[in-house]
């Protein structure tokens, strides 16, 4: 527990929307009663199949949006990287940290 008695908040296992913590009992794992339907119909899908029970299916399309997320958080690290490595002043820095940041926010967006 944390200092203050209360334990971090954590992310759905369906939707990644953050989890309130009832503070008694048993965390709860899903944020909606439909998250949870949602993720015990998936299980029961892949119940009896070759698809272990936590894979993640991607169409081709989404697959590749989330690489181009991806690909633009590196990028922007490499800038940030480039950047220290060249002496940059610390407006420039801020400016390459904050679209570092803006990038890594998109790419966790993808459920």
């Amino acid at each position: 527990m944390t200092p203050q008695g209360r334990r971090r908040c954590q992310p759905c296992r369906w939707c990644g929307r953050e989890v309130p913590d009832a503070g008694l009992g048993r965390r709860r794992q899903y944020c909606r009663q439909s998250c949870r339907q949602r993720a015990y119909e998936q299980r029961a899908m892949v119940k009896g199949s070759a698809v272990p029970p936590d894979a993640v299916v991607l169409s081709a399309d989404e697959a590749a949006q989330l690489s181009d997320r991806v690909f633009q958080v590196r990028c922007a690290a490499e800038d940030v990287a480039t950047a220290v490595d060249e002496g940059a002043d610390g407006a420039e820095l801020r400016e390459l940290c904050d679209a570092l940041v803006r990038a890594a926010k998109a790419a966790d967006g993808w459920r």
